[in-house]
């Protein structure tokens, strides 16, 4: 409860909202995120699965498969594709308020759209309906693994699959990691002594 409280007391969320939010700091993987930001690990599965660790202590999904799983979802949003069942008041007026680079709200709706459809068209359709419900519509594994009668904790390893051909498609990549190089050492002969001259009497 003293975390939740910090967390209200430090940003621009009420106090009574947080004890209601599971906050927490960015995890590893979105270096575009501020220090100060805070997530709500019960909103994001995405985020939820990159704190928790394997039996080979590695985390369920890698820094860059969350990265490129928070893009989908981010351009998802822009793009305004949550479908709703209200009027929308938000929606932006083509042709007014341009951007310094003359791009009007419209117009970055639509580039949203556009970046989704081809992410989306990137990975292919085996995996763009898992992503959907995952990244953008929040589902847990557990949701996704009951909707489509996958066996349990199958939705695990596919959702990683499709992660890893998602972060390709943005240009992520995993950081190599291994034991640091040694230096090599080379154990020579040493030089056979020339014989020495003999002169004749």
């Amino acid at each position: 409860m003293k975390a939740r409280r910090s967390h209200a007391a430090n940003g621009d969320i009420g106090a009574y909202r947080a004890q209601h939010l599971a906050l927490n700091d960015p995890p590893a993987g979105l270096p575009e995120v501020g220090r100060k930001a805070k997530f709500d690990e019960a909103e994001s599965p995405l985020v939820w699965l990159a704190r928790r660790k394997g039996t080979d202590g590695r985390a369920l999904i890698a820094p860059h498969q969350l990265q490129a799983g928070e893009r989908l979802r981010r351009e998802f949003t822009w793009g305004q594709l949550m479908p709703r069942t209200t009027s929308n008041w938000d929606a932006p007026v083509a042709g007014r308020h341009r951007s310094a680079t003359g791009a009007t709200p419209a117009d970055r709706v639509l580039n949203a759209r556009q970046q989704v459809r081809h992410a989306l068209d990137a990975v292919g359709p085996e995996f763009a309906g898992l992503l959907l419900d995952v990244c953008c519509f929040l589902k847990r594994l557990d949701e996704v693994e009951r909707e489509r009668r996958w066996p349990a904790r199958s939705a695990k390893v596919v959702l990683q699959l499709a992660l890893e051909r998602l972060a390709r498609h943005y240009g992520y990549a995993s950081e190599m990691q291994g034991a640091p190089t040694r230096r090599k050492r080379v154990w020579t002969a040493p030089a056979p002594e020339e014989p020495e001259a003999v002169v004749a009497s």
